[in-house]
């Protein structure tokens, strides 16, 4: 209907009650869930999210300065409470992000990372 304030009337309304910023251009995969109604969460407009994942409050996923990729998340993830999940990055399936933890490498699949950078403490 091109009528833009309508749009922002309702992101405006969102950020509002649940103060956190998920644009309609992120794709989420089918059974994503936000732990408390996502409150704090910003997820960056290009992310791409695979199904089953479940994201905790205060959880960043976004870009880097001086690069157009955003993070691309698969299958099955966990990201804890305060998770950020920076740069042009890959995170695998069946990967559990600590809290707090701040991801700015690839992880592969099936592994637990913790830490500020986030490093690998189990795998497999």
């Amino acid at each position: 209907m091109k009528i833009p304030f309508l749009p922002f009337l309702i992101k405006f309304i969102i950020f509002i009650i649940y103060n956190c910023n998920i644009p309609y251009e992120c794709i989420l995969g089918k059974g994503t869930r936000f732990a408390y109604s996502g409150i704090g969460v910003v997820l960056h407009k290009r992310t791409r999210m695979g199904k089953n994942c479940m994201i905790g409050t205060q959880v960043t996923v976004g870009g880097k300065s001086g690069h157009f990729e955003v993070p691309v998340i698969g299958d099955n993830v966990y990201l804890a409470t305060g998770a950020k999940i920076l740069g042009p990055i890959k995170i695998g399936n069946n990967v559990i992000v600590g809290a707090n933890a701040v991801v700015i490498k690839d992880v592969p699949d099936n592994c637990v990372v913790a830490g500020i950078p986030a490093k690998i403490i189990k795998q497999n």
